[in-house]
């Protein structure tokens, strides 16, 4: 049968997440495994040796974080749920779509993808990196890898950074009036955006997502009207380096410290709940804050596959196709090539 339109494929990149306790070292080898991650000198001959030391080292360390949210990542659940109802919106709008699942670091992985892609006989495709801001550490890896793989000649696509979009800020201010509603004076809580930190050596070389994490906290107040003080934290360092701060651990002492008994945390760099939602904010932060006499700590939910974010990705989507074909090479808004990122923000999902 011949088709008479065209068919877009959809892939949703994100870093992907351990499904199992057993999974945690093989996915951390993984991620320490990309070159644009670990890269120094004769990198080739050491790279592996060095990620199966890391692996095997931080795999011991953040068991613990996979165990309290029922033992593996639910973000392949939420990301295939956000592709579902994605394509579900897509076709309700007259569009023949077909929606893959891009994980970096695990199951279903790139190459898992781009097979899928050539199996639905797509004419065109469409990336759609699931990080609101850009950071060569997350969209760059992501688009890196799909161009090492990648080998049609279709038509392909892209998604920039969305954390301007109208409809994912409502998205977002929707999950903050819920998670307000929940106190007795919701004016009265102190507002902590949280964002996934990186290393400042990454900023350093030109990598936006300290600019727009900002923003996106500028906006949202903005747009939300919200009278409570606020303030904006960075969460999951790794190692010893140098990375954003202050941290979520720093934010809530000094919440404490200015007698602030009510708090609520809003995730405000991550599309779906995980570890570092589920685990870090919502056990972690909480036990922490309850210590300091926080009596009452609250988290916005994660966007999943709630309408108006599935909305805003259709809206992403059809906007893209109304775009000129571009590369998929990761590139600064200002034009030139990114850098490749000298670690991973991420030792988790």
């Amino acid at each position: 049968m011949t088709r008479t339109t065209r068919r877009v494929g959809v892939v949703l990149f994100q870093l992907g997440g351990p499904d199992t306790l057993a999974a945690i070292e093989p996915f951390l080898y993984n991620l320490f495994c990309d070159p644009d991650i670990i890269d120094f000198p004769f990198a080739r001959i050491g790279r592996k040796p060095l990620a199966k030391l890391i692996s095997t080292t931080r795999a011991r360390k953040v068991q613990h974080h996979y165990a309290t949210i029922g033992g593996g990542s639910p973000i392949r659940k939420f990301t295939e749920r956000q592709a579902r109802a994605l394509e579900v919106e897509l076709t309700s709008q007259g569009l023949d779509a077909r929606c893959f699942v891009a994980m970096r670091y695990w199951h279903p992985f790139t190459r898992e993808a781009v097979a899928q892609i050539a199996d639905a006989q797509c004419d065109e495709v469409v990336l759609l990196p699931l990080y609101p801001q850009y950071s060569s550490t997350t969209t760059g890896s992501s688009l890196n890898e799909w161009q090492r793989l990648f080998r049609s000649g279709i038509p392909v696509r892209n998604v920039g950074a969305f954390y301007r979009h109208p409809t994912y800020l409502e998205a977002v201010i929707e999950k903050v009036e819920e998670a307000l509603a929940r106190f007795p004076v919701p004016e009265r809580a102190g507002l902590v955006f949280s964002a996934h930190s990186v290393p400042l050596s990454v900023i350093a070389k030109g990598d936006p997502y300290q600019r727009q994490i900002e923003e996106t906290v500028r906006l949202l107040m903005e747009r939300g009207g919200w009278p409570n003080r606020h303030r904006l934290c960075y969460q999951s360092k790794v190692g010893a380096s140098k990375w954003l701060q202050p941290s979520l651990h720093r934010a809530l002492q000094d919440l404490a410290s200015d007698k602030t008994r009510e708090v609520c945390v809003v995730p405000v760099a991550f599309v779906s709940d995980h570890v570092e939602t589920l685990g870090e904010i919502d056990h972690e932060a909480r036990e922490e804050a309850r210590r300091l006499g926080i009596t009452q700590f609250e988290m916005s939910s994660g966007l999943n596959d709630t309408p108006k974010f599935i909305s805003a990705l259709g809206q992403l989507v059809q906007e893209a196709l109304g775009d000129a074909v571009y590369s998929c090479a990761p590139v600064h808004p200002n034009g030139r090539q990114v850098a490749a990122p000298e670690l991973l923000a991420a030792a988790g999902d």
